[in-house]
């Protein structure tokens, strides 16, 4: 699990893990992992979160307008 890097400062994310056909990611408040695939949630979702988790921002806002129900 590789940490976020949260550049605001201000994300519920702590840390992800990236696949060939999903993400996992960790949230701060339960300390859970989420699995995404693309399965659950769709090619284009996971790879738009691939590239938050990348670039440190954006992420956890990116999950919660639209993909908070489509974990594995």
């Amino acid at each position: 699990m590789e940490r976020y890097l949260d550049l605001d400062g201000d994300s519920g994310v702590v840390g992800y893990e990236i696949g060939d056909t999903f993400i996992r990611v960790q949230f701060d408040r339960t300390f859970k992992i989420y699995t995404y695939s693309y399965r659950s949630a769709g090619i284009d979702r996971v790879e738009d979160m691939k590239g938050l988790a990348r670039s440190g921002d954006g992420l956890n806002s990116y999950i919660m307008r639209y993909a908070k129900k489509l974990y594995e």
